[in-house]
């Protein structure tokens, strides 16, 4: 995937080592501490990178055991999870919900709302991941019945140019974040939008949405 927005996706041929190593203590205090310490290490190195772009090297410890390749590429896997994990931090954080700035100070209270951020940082990432193009349904974060609203919402934000019409089709979880993204004052197609825009596209386009979803269930049938 790519590293950062305007870098480009690749295929990387790697070469991947494992074997046992035994880390020195380093000098300083701490001499209570074990001489050295023996654990696994796994070397990721790409072997053919693309002309002036610096080589992907992983190289990690771990106090698992890597006995096999197939142990060492899911000692890979569980690594690369990490950067889904900071993705999430970044939505919850600085880059989304703010959740770091909350004045909520009791402790149970803080953790119902962080519980509930979790969920929305989620939300934002499922977007943000569809922002280039996704066969994953609406409904991974909205129900299916909201879609004759949404398309009116997304309509009300679309330009007079193909540039600034929505590409993707509809009903599908890219068409959706295209459609929050310009409610968080996107309107670069060259530039994707990332988990601020999108949180705060989501806060805008809920609270639309809640309020058509309202408006239209509160008029009365027709005979």
């Amino acid at each position: 995937m790519p590293a950062r927005p305007g870098v480009p996706a690749r295929i990387a041929k790697v070469r991947l080592q494992a074997g046992p190593v035994e880390v020195v203590r380093p000098s300083g205090p701490g001499a209570r501490e074990p001489a050295s310490l023996r654990l696994h290490g796994v070397c990721v190195q790409e072997l053919e990178p693309p002309v002036g772009v610096t080589p992907l090297c992983w190289r990690l410890l771990t106090t698992r055991a890597v006995p096999d390749a197939a142990a060492a590429q899911d000692m890979v896997r569980l690594y690369r999870l990490r950067w889904r994990i900071e993705e999430v931090f970044r939505a919850l954080k600085r880059d989304g919900l703010g959740l770091d700035e909350t004045q909520v100070r009791v402790p149970d209270k803080l953790f119902r709302l962080s519980a509930l951020a979790l969920g929305a940082a989620v939300r934002i990432l499922q977007l943000v991941d569809a922002r280039d193009g996704s066969r994953r349904p609406m409904q991974d974060v909205l129900d299916k019945a909201a879609l004759p609203v949404v398309a009116e919402l997304g309509r009300a934000c679309e330009g007079s140019t193909d540039r600034l019409r929505n590409p993707h089709p509809v009903g599908n979880l890219s068409w959706l974040e295209w459609i929050v993204a310009r409610h968080g004052g996107w309107n670069a197609p060259n530039s994707p939008p990332g988990p601020k825009v999108v949180a705060r596209g989501w806060e805008r386009f809920s609270a639309m949405l809640a309020g058509a979803l309202l408006a239209r269930d509160s008029l009365p049938s027709r005979p």
